[in-house]
């Protein structure tokens, strides 16, 4: 199975993903997981794409379609993945759909978080995250200890740089413009299944769940 998570930021799609991960066993495969890694790391791909985040802009469709490229080929991606944040573009679904004929039968699936703009601008400006482990936070769901410090690991946490009320509203616009015409593309390719996402996580998995047993059977 090869799942397409779509949805704006902080739609809950890393979340769902882990839980899917859980279900089925199938990786996370989360570009800005993968990019922030690198940022963390220092490395030249970090240092290229760090500027890029803060700006709330999105990153080159060639850089990203050659992370995904690399890691789907991994061996935990035998059967099947999970894709977060990826697809943003008509241009990465066409390059996606080349690399998919490469891996056999047709098995893509693609779900859509729906949530109204002014949650996701609340759940991420909320959002806290460890610098050592990064491990969420949410000051008003979830929030950390007191002195600052993660309980798993005792790192700082922080605020991103890309959590901010500004950057965020730049990255709605952004997948607004670029991403939401890839709904219309799936639903016409007729793998879209809209997940309704202003909901706990237990009930949104729940829906997820019954989608992937019953509705897109292979």
């Amino acid at each position: 199975m090869y799942l397409i998570l779509l949805g704006p930021p902080g739609a809950g799609k890393g979340t769902q993903a882990q839980l899917i991960t859980q279900e089925f066993g199938i990786p996370q495969i989360s570009t800005g997981d993968i990019l922030r890694a690198e940022v963390r790391k220092g490395t030249e791909l970090g240092k290229k794409v760090k500027s890029i985040m803060e700006a709330g802009k999105l990153v080159s469709d060639d850089l990203i379609i050659k992370i995904i490229e690399k890691r789907i080929q991994e061996p935990d991606c035998r059967n099947g993945f999970i894709l977060d944040g990826f697809p943003r573009t008509i241009g990465q679904a066409e390059a996606l759909n080349e690399l998919l004929k490469k891996l056999g039968p047709d098995k893509l699936k693609v779900l859509e978080f729906e949530i109204p703009d002014e949650e996701i601008i609340k759940r991420i400006t909320n959002r806290r995250v460890c610098s050592k482990c990064g491990k969420v936070f949410n000051l008003l769901l979830n929030p950390p200890p007191p002195d600052g410090k993660c309980d798993e690991c005792g790192g700082e946490i922080i605020q991103r740089s890309d959590d901010t009320e500004d950057v965020v509203r730049k990255r709605l616009n952004e997948y607004h413009e670029k991403t939401e015409p890839l709904i219309e593309y799936y639903h016409k390719m007729g793998k879209l299944h809209v997940i309704h996402a202003n909901r706990t996580v237990q009930e949104v998995f729940a829906e997820v769940k019954d989608v992937l047993q019953h509705n897109f059977k292979n």
